[in-house]
């Protein structure tokens, strides 16, 4: 079977890591469709969501170090890349860089579901997605250290980010493996849950977003992202665009009308 299953049922993706025996490590045609999927979900209107995890033990054991280690493909292609680094830079930006880069082009929620291990790569992953649920055996690790290499994949952007310099520059010089709930203390990912109700918890949450207002939550995400990176006066004057266009919306005008009739309901 492919390296990675990407599907498309009632406006839910999933894309699902599978290589299960090698704990969903990356292969030059595992990040060839997860681009592919990442683009069909960019600009895909029949998909609403999309869901990340990984087949098999694992979510994902990230960058596969015995072909790094034979000088036989850095991420991107199995070509004998190792005579220059400029060659090794060339192979990360055309392979597992441009992943962070189309999810940063996508306004749709984009959730990761981590079960087992997740390290280096395999955790920064997750990390460019919008929320991650996690079960409370998972590890994760920023592992990089382990085999002498600098987190290449974008993970030097995003985990300061989310749980600050000092926790961040501490996980990646320590590697240390955190559990679900240390995790989720953190802020390294958004829910823990118990191991067993994982999957039905994740599904739940997907249920919700399928379920909510389309336009003004891609346009809500789009704002909190653009608004990282602006000025307060910038960040207003963009959502004031943005309510401008969903208020002219069926969606808008919709539920406001059920929730009036809601409170009449109850003032009765």
């Amino acid at each position: 079977m492919a390296d990675l299953i990407y599907e498309v049922h009632n406006h839910l993706a999933r894309i699902t890591l599978n290589r299960p025996k090698q704990l969903n490590c990356f292969s030059e045609e595992m990040i060839r469709l997860w681009t592919e999927a990442l683009e069909d979900v960019r600009d895909n209107d029949d998909v609403y969501a999309l869901l990340l995890s990984g087949n098999g033990k694992a979510f994902c054991a990230g960058g596969d170090v015995k072909a790094m280690a034979a000088g036989d493909g850095f991420f991107e292609s199995h070509e004998d890349i190792s005579s220059t680094a400029l060659a090794r830079k060339n192979s990360l930006w055309k392979g597992i860089q441009r992943i962070p880069l189309l999810l940063e082009e996508i306004d749709k929620p984009v959730v990761a579901k981590i079960h087992g291990a997740a390290v280096g790569a395999g955790l920064d992953m997750a990390l460019m997605c919008d929320v991650r649920i996690a079960g409370e055996s998972a590890s994760m690790s920023e592992s990089y250290f382990n085999a002498g290499i600098v987190p290449g994949d974008g993970g030097a952007y995003f985990l300061p980010r989310l749980v600050g310099r000092d926790k961040a520059l501490d996980l990646f010089w320590t590697a240390r493996t955190l559990k679900g709930k240390e995790a989720a203390d953190m802020g390294l990912v958004t829910h823990c849950v118990p191991d067993a109700e994982l999957d039905a918890f994740v599904e739940q949450y997907m249920e919700k977003l399928l379920a909510a207002p389309q336009q003004a939550m891609r346009l809500t995400k789009r704002a909190v992202v653009q608004g990282e990176q602006s000025s307060l006066r910038a960040s207003l004057d963009l959502i004031s665009s943005f309510m401008g266009i969903v208020t002219e919306l069926d969606d808008y005008r919709q539920r406001t009308s059920a929730l009036v009739a809601k409170m009449q309901r109850k003032a009765q």
